[in-house]
Formats: structure tokens, sequence, C-alpha cells
């Protein structure tokens, strides 16, 4: 049994799935006072830009530690990823008429920038600053 759950937690297909049903629920959480098409919008936009995202971060956040040295290394990465983030959800929910935009992406974005963080700062840690 914990064989399959070290699969399932590998497997892009699960972190894409989860990232779709959890942040599209809280979407239509935080639009729940909405009426039901603005809400259900709100869920299917967010969750599918968070699917989106996360299938993304990963590499985004490695391909821009590549790019920086010291303790510049350590900020940049996820605080481009953050600011990256940010402009798409605010974009795309202003685009499909999200009543609740930032309420609906608060935790989406702080999920995401929590997880840039700590994923550069596990992919830093090993490096020697030149």
């Amino acid at each position: 049994m914990s064989g399959l759950v070290a699969r399932l937690g590998r497997s892009s297909a699960v972190h894409v799935a989860f990232a779709f049903l959890a942040m599209g629920g809280w979407a239509l959480f935080a639009n729940r006072a909405y009426p039901l098409p603005a809400m259900l919008m709100a869920g299917a936009v967010q969750g599918t830009l968070s699917a989106c995202l996360t299938l993304f971060l990963k590499r985004a956040v490695e391909a821009l530690s590549n790019l920086f040295s010291g303790g510049v290394r350590l900020v940049a990465p996820p605080l481009i990823a953050c600011l990256g983030s940010a402009t798409i959800l605010v974009a795309f929910h202003m685009l499909s008429g999200t009543p609740e935009i930032l309420k609906t992406i608060a935790v989406p974005l702080a999920v995401s920038t929590s997880y840039a963080a700590i994923y550069n700062y596990s992919i830093s840690r090993g490096r020697t600053a030149p």
C-alpha cells in the first residue's frame, strides 16, 4: 500500500488533478455569495489555472534558479514565480468576470508561492555561490 501512495505522490497527473479540485473548490467557496453561473465559472477558471500552473511551476523555478547566484538565487525565483502567477490569475479572472478576484486567488497564490520558495530553497542549498 505504501508503494501505491508513493507512486501517486510522484504522479504529475495526481498533482494536477488535486490542484484543479482543491483550488477550483476554493474558488467556488470564495464566490459562494454570487449566482451559480458566476460561481461555477470562477471555480472552473481557477481549477484550470491551478492545474496548468502546477505543471509548469517546478520547471520555471528550476530554470530561474539557474539564472541567479548567491543570496539572489534564494529570493528571485520564487518572487518572479509569484508575480507571474499573480499576473496570470488576475488577468484570466478579470477576463472571465470572476466577482471576487482577490478572495479567489489568495489561497492558490499563497500555496504556489510557498511551494516555489520551498522547492527553490531545496534545490539551491546544495549549490555554492560563485
